[in-house]
C-alpha cells in the first residue's frame, strides 16, 4: 500500500563541512586527521573551528583550544580558516537544494538548512537530494526527517554520517526519552546544568516536567517553550524568508595579554571601524552597542549600551568607547569584541525606511 502524500521537514546536514572543503582542495588529506582554526598556528590563541572524523577519534572537537586540539591529535594537519572558500561551497550547495522540485528551503547557516516538501516517500525524496549535493559539489550530507523543525533537527544525528533517519511523533519518545537533555537542539550545557538542578537530566523528564517549574526557572515564554522541545512539538512550517541580522560583530583573541590602557584603547577602535563596515553594508541605523571582554585566565564580561537610532559614525563610535571606559584597569586583557546593534527593516524605532546613504 502507497503512503499519502503528505508535509515532511528534511533537515539537511553537511558532514564535516569545512574539513570536507579543504579535502576537496588538497585531496591527498583524505583520511587524515585534518583540523581547522584560526590562522593555522596551534601556538596562537584560537579555537577548532572544526574537525574531520578522524581528528575527533582523538577526541578534538568545535571550539576547542587549537594548542589542545593539536595534544590531542598529534599528527593533525592544522589548517587556517579560509572563510571565502567555504561561503561560496555553501552557496552551491544551496542553489542544489533550492533547485529540487516542489521544495521550499530555510538556510540555516554555511552547512545546514531546512527543507519543507511534500511527497509520499520523504526517504526516497531524502536520497535523491543527497545525490544531487554530492553531483553538484562532491560533498556529503546527512538528512533528517520529521513532521516538525526539531524532529527533523534532531533526527540528523542518528543519520551520520551520509544516511537518513526519521523521527516523528510516532517514534520520538522511544528514540528520545533515554537521551539527556543536551541532546535536543536549542539546550546547551548552561541550559541543561539548569535543568539538572531541578532533577531534570533526560528528555522524557523534561517532556514530563512540571511547567510551573519551568517557569520559575526560565521565564513564562522559555518554560513552556523547553517542555514543548522535550516533546519533539513545535512548528512544521520551513520559511524562506531571507534571514537578516540583528547586530554585527567582531572580536579577536589576543595572542599576548593586553594590561596597557592605550593598547585596549587602539585594539577596541579598530574594532569598531570593521563593525562600522558591516553596518554600512546593511544601510539600517545603529540603536545599541555592546562590547565583551575575557580578562585573563578565562572571565568573560558583556556590556551593553543602548543608543537612539542613529546613522552618525561618530556617535556609534564614541558610545562605544563608553563601554571600552568600564574596561577594569589593571586586569590583563584575554579578549575584546565589539557589536552593534541595529534597527530590523520593520522596527518603528527607526522612524524611517533607512538607506546605505544615510551612512
Amino acid at each position: 500500500m502507497t503512503d499519502p502524500v503528505r508535509s515532511w521537514v528534511l533537515h539537511v546536514d553537511l558532514d564535516q563541512f569545512i574539513a570536507a572543503v579543504e579535502v576537496l582542495r588538497r585531496p591527498e588529506l583524505a583520511g587524515r586527521p585534518v583540523i581547522v582554526g584560526g590562522r593555522g598556528d596551534p601556538t596562537e590563541r584560537a579555537v577548532v573551528s572544526t574537525a574531520s572524523y578522524e581528528a575527533r577519534a582523538f577526541g578534538v572537537g568545535s571550539g576547542m583550544p587549537l594548542r589542545i586540539a593539536a595534544r590531542k591529535a598529534p599528527d593533525a594537519v592544522i589548517l587556517p580558516v579560509d572563510a571565502p572558500a567555504y561561503t561560496a561551497a555553501s552557496e552551491e550547495v544551496m542553489a542544489t537544494l533550492r533547485a529540487q522540485p516542489g521544495v521550499v528551503v530555510q538556510v540555516l547557516g554555511w552547512d545546514e538548512a531546512f527543507l519543507g516538501v511534500r511527497t509520499a516517500d520523504p526517504e526516497g525524496f531524502a536520497r535523491r537530494v543527497q545525490q544531487a549535493v554530492l553531483e553538484r559539489t562532491r560533498l556529503h550530507c546527512s538528512i533528517g526527517i520529521g513532521d516538525t523543525l526539531v524532529r527533523a533537527k534532531n533526527a540528523t544525528d542518528f543519520g551520520k554520517p551520509r544516511g537518513t533517519f526519521r523521527l516523528t511523533a510516532e517514534n520520538w519518545r522511544d528514540v528520545m526519552d533515554d537521551r539527556p537533555t543536551i541532546a535536543l537542539w536549542g539546550v546547551g550545557s548552561k541550559i541543561s546544568k539548569r535543568l539538572a538542578a531541578h532533577g531534570i537530566l533526560t528528555v522524557a523528564q523534561l517532556a514530563d516536567a512540571d511547567e510551573a517549574v519551568l517557569v520559575a526557572e526560565f521565564g513564562p515564554k522559555m518554560g513552556p517553550w523547553f517542555r514543548q522541545l522535550g516533546r519533539g512539538d513545535g512548528s512544521s512550517v520551513v520559511d524562506d524568508t531571507p534571514w537578516v541580522a540583528r547586530g554585527h560583530g567582531r572580536e579577536i583573541t589576543f595572542h599576548r595579554d593586553l594590561t596597557d590602557r592605550a593598547d585596549i584603547e587602539q585594539a577596541a577602535r579598530d574594532l569598531i571601524e570593521q563593525v562600522l563596515e558591516d553596518v554600512v553594508a546593511e544601510g539600517r541605523p545603529v540603536v545599541g552597542v555592546g562590547l565583551k571582554v575575557r580578562y585573563a585566565p578565562f572571565v568573560t564580561k558583556t556590556l551593553v549600551h543602548k543608543v537612539a537610532p542613529t546613522f552618525d559614525r561618530e556617535t556609534v563610535r564614541a558610545e562605544t568607547m563608553k563601554l571600552v571606559a568600564r574596561i577594569e584597569p589593571d586586569r590583563p586583557l584575554r579578549l575584546l569584541g565589539v557589536r552593534a546593534e541595529m534597527a530590523m527593516p520593520d522596527d518603528a524605532r527607526a522612524g524611517h525606511t533607512p538607506t546605505r546613504s544615510g551612512w
